[in-house]
């Protein structure tokens, strides 16, 4: 396989337990958002601000599917699939999912998350920062439920926020 056919698969995460024997799986907030920060940075001067968007919301999709197909129960009723998932996120300490708003019928909702891996705690910039996430959340709903969801983060701390609010509906 050359870089040009690389296809991201779980396995690629490879044995963590095994290759940090005395670091563990854990790391630190700051040095996930520098990885981040700094790949926003540079797809944003490289690329334009819309399509380095549009790149962290793609990525944030495959990552969402992956997740799900790898950490979620996917055979749960969707309340208690909701459930499960903020049990697991809050687990892997990426942050405190709460549904705000639930429409079964039409699959409209609202979810919220605080102490977000990506931007809780940043300084007020005045844009929502959470594409990633937008895509993130996108990929785990698509896979759970076989539909495509378009998410909105409409509330940011980076926008002076205390939590990320996301709009999910199925996409047109």
């Amino acid at each position: 396989m050359s870089n040009q056919e690389y296809d991201f698969q779980w396995e690629h995460l490879g044995d963590i337990r095994d290759g940090r024997p005395n670091l563990g799986e854990m790391t630190s907030v700051a040095t996930y958002r520098l990885m981040q920060y700094t790949l926003r940075d540079v797809l944003t001067k490289e690329l334009g601000y819309e399509k380095a968007l549009d790149i962290l919301s793609k990525a944030g999709m495959k990552a969402g599917e992956e997740f799900c197909r790898n950490m979620l129960d996917t055979s749960l009723e969707m309340n208690d699939f909701i459930e499960h998932l903020k049990d697991v996120l809050i687990e892997l300490k990426m942050g405190v999912l709460r549904v705000e708003k639930m429409d079964m019928d039409s699959l409209k909702m609202v979810f919220t998350m605080s102490e977000d891996l990506d931007c809780s705690g940043l300084p007020i910039i005045g844009v929502e920062f959470c594409d990633y996430d937008e895509g993130f959340i996108a990929g785990i709903l698509k896979v759970y439920t076989g539909q495509t969801f378009n998410v909105k983060e409409v509330d940011c701390w980076a926008t002076g926020e205390r939590i990320c609010r996301f709009k999910i509906d199925l996409a047109e």
